[in-house]
């Protein structure tokens, strides 16, 4: 059971100064400044896709809500394959493959078992649809989106679970993250599973690739932002920690957790208070609850961000 930490004021942990805020981007490290005042957020340039099949050179997009990002997103869609009986029978079907026909993307009718064979869980609903492979974007991408002086940046050490990846997009995108980082080994990738869970918004928030995620967590401590360690541990409640303003907020597997290096960049760590018996929640759920927390905590001091 997670025991519940004694309430403490909310301040920023005590002996850490200001964090150097946001200029023009530069080579070099970001000098102390003057936070600059909350802008619009650009629209995020990359567009994430699903899975690349091992023997094929695409990926695929499967059922119709994804589909319909993905023509809403301009991804250039290769081809459709859909299930005869619904091509036949359904209204709402129809409508979708005449909208595919209309952007150039040919439609074949093939049986359901052959969608079955493709799908990841078999949660197609009579529509897969071919891509191109994934292209991921670069923590710089993220950085040039973080203008404001409440952002958030998800740091995700090693999170494997395909599932719990998705869900952790779409959680980030919802509340308005400026993109989350993964490492580029031992770590779930955008595939079919994380496009159907994340439902678009893969399409929507940039995800980076990252050699060193210890390097990522000090280039966004020199842009400005605090480093906050979601870790069962830790002894302030998420309520009572300053999840506010520019903050990356790392997250580890259901397994490990955070490793120690990238605890110990960590300014502080925090987290969900429990009454229950289990033992928690995964990580995707707790995540889920952290970022609204950062979102409730950063509308209190800033009411433009809704």
């Amino acid at each position: 059971m997670v025991l519940v930490a004694k309430r403490t004021t909310g301040k920023r942990p005590a002996g850490k100064g200001k964090r150097p805020t946001t200029e023009k981007r530069s080579t070099g490290k970001n000098p102390a400044s003057k936070r600059p005042a909350t802008g619009n957020r650009p629209v995020a340039s990359k567009r994430p896709t699903p899975r690349r099949s091992p023997e094929h050179s695409y990926d695929l997009i499967e059922g119709r809500r994804a589909v319909y990002e993905a023509l809403d997103a301009g991804v250039p869609l290769a081809k459709a394959l859909i299930a005869r009986q619904n091509a036949e029978q359904d209204a709402s079907f129809v409508a979708l493959c005449k909208r595919l026909q209309q952007e150039g993307v040919a439609c074949e009718e093939v049986s359901r078992q052959v969608l079955d064979s493709l799908s990841s869980h078999g949660a197609h609903q009579g529509i897969v649809v071919r891509t191109q492979p994934f292209v991921y974007a670069q923590l710089d991408d993220i950085l040039d989106r973080a203008t404001a002086d409440h952002e958030l940046v998800l740091i995700l050490d090693h999170v494997t679970d395909e599932g719990n990846f998705g869900a952790i997009i779409r959680s980030a995108e919802v509340v308005g993250s400026a993109g989350v980082v993964i490492a580029k080994a031992r770590a779930a990738r955008v595939g079919t599973a994380v496009y159907k869970t994340s439902a678009g918004a893969v399409f929507h928030t940039p995800i980076a690739q990252v050699s060193n995620l210890a390097s990522a967590i000090d280039t966004l401590k020199e842009k400005g932002f605090w480093v906050a360690g979601a870790t069962e541990h830790a002894q302030q409640l998420a309520w009572d920690a300053p999840l506010h303003g520019r903050l990356a907020l790392v997250v580890g597997s259901e397994g490990k957790g955070i490793s120690q290096l990238l605890l110990k960049k960590c300014d502080f760590s925090c987290k969900l208070p429990q009454r229950g018996i289990v033992e928690s929640l995964n990580v995707a759920q707790a995540t889920t609850a952290l970022c609204f927390e950062w979102l409730r905590q950063s509308t209190g001091l800033s009411s433009d961000l809704l």
